[in-house]
């Protein structure tokens, strides 16, 4: 009898821990010999996945790999920007791309090279380990911890702990799925703690700051928004990640990967029932209270200048195409901060990066030598929450391209409507997957194929007006409308020139309406 996908994966792990491919990988390299198939599937927990051979000629046998680095609270310093950088050009094509969890990731990896790839980043304080595979992923949070000018709080410390805790530990290194956990002090809910497995969130009491906490959100065959289950205090924050955790790892379901995220588990049990377990477990009492009101969608980024909390300093947000920054550009970005005696950028959630405590005489002149490299501190509307995800270059399961045509969807509509203000949340996604969340966004593409003409082609098919924003979150509707790479641009400015019509007060509110109809369009 043929073993089912679940099995096969949970019998990997019970023969040999993700963390003990090590020194497996080590053996690959040196001795150059072929790998183990099941060895394969537990690279993961090293950061590594084999890559699409799309742009790889026929002629060329080698397996290569995708290399994710952590960056943990979205913090790289300069020496680490300029490894990065070094790494991607010497072994990765010149490729670099930042995720949505605030990591980075390469593409064209060969596995004789891991090992030395392994030791820069280990050098510069950097890993790879359990950025991947069913593990408690990279903590995502506020990439201004410590240096926002308004800030409920400062959680570095508890990432910091969190990181710690989970970090080669094989009390967790043996999930039934991946455990994706946020924490956030930010003003502006920058961290997308609706769709984390586990998240807390800083709310502002009279006697002090107190933490909302979520669980069970999740996207792809767990879409639902998390549960709010009460507040807790920062100190209690780490015993009820270490419980929740525990229990998913003890009760999740190991039978099916599609049903073995922890939102399939609180839907199992229910949402009070997984709440007692937790508090006992834990031994901590979740303090029941109204939600806090969240900050509008359309301001939950950090995009653009805009004031540090030293007075004398700026931020600078900068918009990417999908995450893409390649080595070039990395070195030439710490080219640029040592020039400046700037220490530090921040990642972001939305694939950006901040450049940090820039002098305020000096922002001009910087944003001036991004643009130069193309990298844009005054991000347009339609550039500040552009998401895209690897995409078929990269990806196995991708069915077309993607962070090509972000920028190109992106730079048509700067074109047409160079005066747009409300931010549009636009997501390219090149499988029905979710990794750069179409099924949030105002506009979701999704790859997919069907008949046009009678002939097979490959495209999108539109999703319309999802959003994050706490309690009025709601997840994308599929319009059944498929496009073409070429259509596309055309197409959402049509929709945008029927919304300026439409007496509407926002462009997401319109798609989200009953009164929207796509069929003008076609």
């Amino acid at each position: 009898m043929k073993e089912s996908k679940a099995t096969r994966i949970e019998r990997l792990k019970r023969q040999k821990d993700g963390l003990d491919v090590l020194k497996d990988i080590y053996r690959y390299a040196k001795e150059d010999i072929p790998m183990d198939p099941e060895d394969i599937d537990r690279l993961k927990w090293y950061g590594l996945y084999t890559q699409n051979r799309t742009l790889q000629p026929e002629s060329d046998p080698t397996q290569y790999f995708m290399l994710r680095v952590k960056i943990e609270k979205g913090v790289l310093n300069k020496e680490q920007i300029k490894t990065l950088g070094e790494i991607s050009v010497k072994y990765a094509k010149n490729s670099a791309d930042f995720t949505t969890r605030q990591d980075l990731q390469f593409h064209w990896i060969k596995m004789k090279d891991v090992p030395d790839i392994f030791e820069k980043l280990q050098k510069s304080g950097l890993s790879t380990c359990m950025a991947a595979g069913d593990v408690v992923r990279n903590t995502v949070t506020c990439p201004l911890n410590g240096r926002a000018k308004e800030e409920i709080t400062d959680v570095s410390d508890i990432v910091d702990e969190i990181n710690s805790l989970f970090f080669k530990n094989k009390d967790f290194s043996n999930l039934p799925r991946k455990f994706k956990i946020g924490v956030s002090g930010c003003a502006q809910h920058c961290m997308p703690y609706e769709i984390q497995d586990l998240s807390f969130v800083a709310v502002k009491r009279k006697n002090g700051v107190e933490f909302a906490l979520f669980t069970g959100g999740g996207l792809a065959s767990n879409r639902r928004f998390a549960n709010f289950l009460g507040y807790v205090q920062k100190d209690e924050i780490v015993p009820l990640a270490k419980a929740a955790v525990e229990i998913f790892r003890d009760f999740g379901n190991r039978e099916k990967r599609n049903k073995a995220r922890l939102g399939h588990l609180i839907k199992k049990w229910g949402v009070q029932k997984f709440k007692e377990t937790l508090e006992k477990n834990s031994g901590i009492k979740i303090k029941e209270r109204e939600l806090f009101e969240v900050s509008p969608a359309k301001i939950r980024h950090h995009c653009g200048i805009f004031p540090s909390k030293n007075s004398n300093t700026n931020h600078i947000g900068c918009a990417l195409f999908g995450g893409k920054m390649g080595g070039d550009r990395l070195l030439q970005l710490y080219t640029l901060l040592e020039k400046y005696d700037i220490s530090e950028i921040r990642t972001t959630t939305k694939q950006n990066f901040i450049i940090l405590d820039v002098p305020k005489e000096e922002t001009n002149r910087i944003c001036e030598e991004l643009e130069k490299m193309k990298i844009n501190p005054y991000p347009s509307a339609f550039r500040t929450r552009t998401t895209a995800c690897t995409g078929l270059d990269f990806c196995k399961f991708a069915i077309n391209e993607t962070k090509s045509l972000a920028e190109k969807i992106a730079l048509y509509l700067e074109n047409r409507f160079p005066a747009f203000g409300e931010p549009v949340n636009i997501s390219v996604n090149g499988c029905p997957n979710s990794c750069a969340h179409p099924c949030i966004a105002d506009i979701g593409l999704s790859g997919a194929t069907f008949k046009r003409n009678g002939k097979s082609v490959k495209g999108f098919e539109l999703l319309v007006g999802g959003k994050l924003e706490g309690k009025s979150s709601r997840f994308s509707k599929r319009t059944g409308i498929l496009l073409t790479h070429d259509e596309i641009p055309g197409f959402i400015e049509k929709l945008i020139l029927s919304y300026q019509k439409s007496g509407f007060k926002s462009f997401g509110e319109y798609l989200a309406s009953k009164n929207f109809d796509v069929e003008f369009a076609l």
